[in-house]
């Protein structure tokens, strides 16, 4: 293997208080050293050792690869319409979810896996190395297991959503269909994943349906995940902290009871500011949650539906103009975060050791993520110390 230098540094995020400065670990006039896939050296360019290839970043800033631990990738079909509709001020009837399940059961395994890569690639160029993604949009044995299967062939990130929406087949009785979830499908689907999750809110799963499929997860080996507090005030946060979620997702509608059990457990609160922004939402407090003490990651929820955006700097730009974050918090919660989320430690971070996933900006800050929206800072990526 050979050992790379990247020099000439600006402003190089480790995520490492112990090499750096604040929480970020920032080290100015930086160097970093890529040995194989791993990070080897992190520290100022004046004092950098020798290497056998060298990488001039020519002032650039240097962040870790951005971490989305919350994706729903595996789909077909389009629901341009319904978000034309939606921001047009129109009530539309389309059926949301169902739509997309319906084009997903319609579709080849050729054409899920096809559409999969295009957002992985598009994402990759925006810096994300590291992605979760769930079934969800097929909802019967088969369709569900093919998901986790096409899935689990580009991330090791793999989550059970069987539990997405009751399925259109049991609408007139749903605790069928948590059996089948609970049961066979979640037979077929446990060998593919590491996580099993579930939609609990009004109108999908209540506290008790969400309890029962999670708690049959976790006896097959899967470490539950939440999608909690999106739409009103509910159980999943206190549900999700109670398992020992990995993480409660959206978080938007929180009591204090709630901000105190996330405070007080192990599970991540991540944030998923493009849901908001697409659907006109309320926004979640993330300024509430960090004050409290809570972990807060942040999460594109890239789906066709809700958060249409692959883009964690989009992300980032929302969260610290609308959910009362500031620039290095909501980029540690990007990367650090999100590796928090998945209960990684060798991700999220630029220290020794850690995975040679890096993202150079085209500016001499991280700061101009939010400062600068929806421009295309991210100039070279590594992932697993090869450049791409």
């Amino acid at each position: 293997m050979t050992t790379t230098l990247v020099t000439n540094i600006a402003t190089l995020v480790t995520n490492d208080p112990a090499l750096g400065n604040g929480p970020l670990g920032l080290i100015d006039d930086a160097a970093l050293v890529i040995d194989g896939d791993r990070v080897a050296w992190a520290g100022s360019a004046k004092d950098a050792p020798d290497a056998d290839t060298r990488h001039d970043a020519q002032g650039r800033a240097c962040i870790p690869g951005f971490v989305d631990s919350h994706s729903h990738l595996v789909f077909a079909g389009d629901r341009t319409q319904e978000f034309n509709a939606r921001m047009s001020g129109r009530a539309y009837s389309a059926g949301g979810i169902r739509t997309t399940v319906a084009a997903t059961r319609a579709a080849s395994d050729e054409e899920l896996e096809a559409n999969l890569t295009r957002y992985l690639d598009e994402a990759l160029r925006q810096g994300t190395t590291t992605f979760e993604t769930k079934s969800g949009y097929g909802l019967t044995v088969e369709d569900e297991a093919r998901a986790l299967r096409i899935a689990a062939r580009h991330t090791d990130e793999v989550t059970f959503l069987g539990a997405h929406i009751v399925s259109p087949d049991y609408a007139d009785d749903p605790a069928a269909y948590v059996a089948l979830v609970t049961g066979e499908m979640l037979d077929a689907c446990a060998p593919h994943a590491r996580w099993i999750d579930v939609f609990c809110e009004k109108g999908a799963f209540d506290g008790d349906q969400a309890r029962a499929i999670l708690t049959a997860g976790r006896a097959k080996g899967l470490v539950p995940r939440v999608h909690a507090n999106q739409l009103g005030h509910g159980p999943g946060v206190q549900l999700a902290v109670e398992l020992d979620a990995a993480s409660a997702d959206h978080c938007t509608h929180l009591t204090d009871a709630d901000v105190d059990a996330l405070a007080n457990g192990a599970t991540v609160a991540t944030l998923l500011p493009g849901a908001e922004f697409s659907t006109r939402a309320e926004w979640p407090d993330a300024r509430r949650l960090i004050d409290a003490g809570v972990t807060v990651a942040l999460s594109t929820d890239c789906n066709p539906g809700s958060s249409f955006t692959s883009s964690m700097p989009f992300c980032i730009a929302l969260a610290v103009r609308d959910m009362g974050m500031t620039p290095d918090e909501a980029l540690w919660s990007a990367t650090a975060g999100g590796a928090a989320a998945l209960r990684r430690t060798d991700v999220g971070r630029l220290t020794p050791g850690a995975r040679a996933d890096l993202a150079l900006l085209d500016a001499p800050s991280h700061v101009h993520l939010a400062y600068r929206p929806g421009v295309p800072l991210v100039r070279d990526v590594w992932r697993a110390g090869k450049r791409v």
